[in-house]
């Protein structure tokens, strides 16, 4: 199931920067993915798809508190260096259920998730 998720997220994500880029992002930084800047994680707002304008952008590391997040929203994790970032189901950074890998992205259901995580290498 899991390969299908990420075969269906790169899909998505390969669509989404040939619609960004397509739409004449010339002002766009080098780096910056469906409008997530080179260095932070950025979540979209609920069934944008393909993401494209996100409405929560996320550049510290440490646990970053979630609300209002319901049904399916793709997070994009465009840190750079192979930081990961966490989907967590308590506040605060705790139990943590997924993992994304730097340069990744996912279209996930947030509305058990209750924090997200930016770690370090």
């Amino acid at each position: 199931m899991r390969r299908i998720t990420h075969a269906v997220a790169a899909l998505a994500m390969a669509a989404a920067a040939l619609t960004t880029t397509g739409a004449g992002s010339a002002g766009a930084a080098a780096g910056d993915w469906a409008g997530c800047p080179s260095g932070a994680v950025c979540i979209y707002p609920q069934d944008q798809d393909p993401a494209v304008s996100p409405s929560a952008v996320h550049w510290s590391y440490g646990a970053h508190n979630l609300s209002g997040q319901y049904g399916n929203h793709w997070v994009l994790n465009n840190q750079t260096g192979g930081a990961h970032a966490h989907l967590c189901r308590a506040s605060g950074g705790g139990d943590c259920v997924y993992d994304i890998a730097a340069q990744r992205g996912v279209y996930y259901d947030l509305g058990p998730i209750n924090s997200i995580t930016l770690d370090r290498p």
